[in-house]
């Protein structure tokens, strides 16, 4: 275990080098000055040795400072960084951005576009799954005598049609009286109890119409479970521009894991877990992301995350300014989600 002081040791050359871009020069006064550190330059610089022995801060080459390494960012996240709250004029900012979103689509872009703004970072944005959601209204509509729209509408905000042919013509009544039974039973429940839930409706209806009930849930069905595949947004990655230096000889391999959608759901983490998570580093099992840190948070219309949305960057990141963001971000699209 590090001692105090030295875990304020690592606290400045994390913040000085987050800061400079510079590394650290070893025993600094202006270091011990600027972070009132309280001790003298030499104790700083055994501080700093020992500091080096353990793995925190590395010499990136010959006669220079000393950087932190991915463990002292991983120490620094853990132990000294807090979340840094968001100044009322950035969350007034935030909440204007976004209430202006006209459908879901339009608050998953105006969230990548505000977070990449914000953290000056890429910004990804899953869009909130169909398996973690509920089931907000089921709309019925007759387009002709035996073909039925049916409109899925999510406790998200996400709405599912499809059309369907029915075996026989279905009359207005009859249709009115499915919309309503079927509303009664699955409004507000998850989509995976939806399928008991109406199990035994074509049995409340006449014989000759429990074809066409029964056709209209398959389809219901099928749209609880085919959206299989994750979709994500991603912005801000000309942000990585201003980078350059940050990654060893090419950006190219962050490039090309952004691109990759597996990759990218991999690193936001669990959809349903609403927890922040920080990776650093090497801790990113793709490695040619092995030189950034993601930055990840659950949102949600309730208390259980239906998506995730976070950044990439690069290690040398401003931690407690990008997960204050991403945390208020988060907090503002569970709100919007809520109310739609």
């Amino acid at each position: 275990m590090l001692s105090e002081r030295r875990l304020e040791v690592l606290r400045a050359i994390v913040q000085d080098y987050v800061g400079t871009d510079e590394p650290v020069a070893v025993g600094s006064k202006a270091l011990t000055e600027r972070h009132r550190l309280g001790v003298s330059p030499a104790t700083v610089r055994n501080d700093m040795a020992a500091l080096e022995d353990e793995g925190y801060i590395a010499q990136p080459h010959t006669s220079a400072g000393r950087i932190p390494t991915d463990k002292g960012y991983r120490l620094f996240v853990d132990k000294l960084a807090g979340v840094k709250p968001m100044t009322a004029p950035e969350r007034r900012a935030i909440q204007n951005f976004l209430d202006g979103a006209v459908d879901l689509d339009d608050v998953v872009g105006r969230t990548v576009r505000l977070l990449a703004q914000l953290t000056r970072q890429v910004a990804v944005v899953q869009y909130p799954s169909l398996t973690r959601s509920t089931v907000r209204h089921v709309e019925l509509l007759s387009l002709a005598p035996a073909r039925v729209m049916l409109v899925l509408i999510t406790d998200t905000g996400r709405v599912e049609q499809r059309m369907i042919d029915c075996p026989v013509p279905f009359g207005e009544t009859s249709l009115a009286d499915l919309r309503a039974r079927l509303n009664s039973r699955v409004a507000g429940r998850r989509f995976a109890d939806v399928p008991q839930l109406v199990q035994d409706l074509p049995d409340a209806f006449e014989a000759e119409d429990r074809g066409t009930v029964a056709t209209v849930l398959s389809t219901l069905l099928e749209t609880l479970v085919e959206e299989t595949e994750e979709r994500l947004m991603i912005g801000g990655t000309a942000n990585l521009t201003r980078f350059g230096h940050d990654f060893p000889l090419t950006i190219r391999p962050v490039l090309e894991a952004l691109e990759e959608q597996v990759v990218l759901l991999k690193l936001l983490g669990e959809a349903g877990d609403s927890s922040m998570t920080v990776r650093i580093g090497h801790e990113n099992a793709y490695e040619g992301l092995n030189s950034t840190s993601v930055v990840s948070v659950g949102y949600g219309s309730g208390d259980e995350a239906v998506a995730k949305l976070g950044v990439v960057g690069p290690t040398r990141m401003d931690y407690p300014g990008t997960m204050g963001a991403v945390r208020a971000v988060a907090r503002y699209v569970g709100q919007i989600l809520a109310e739609s």
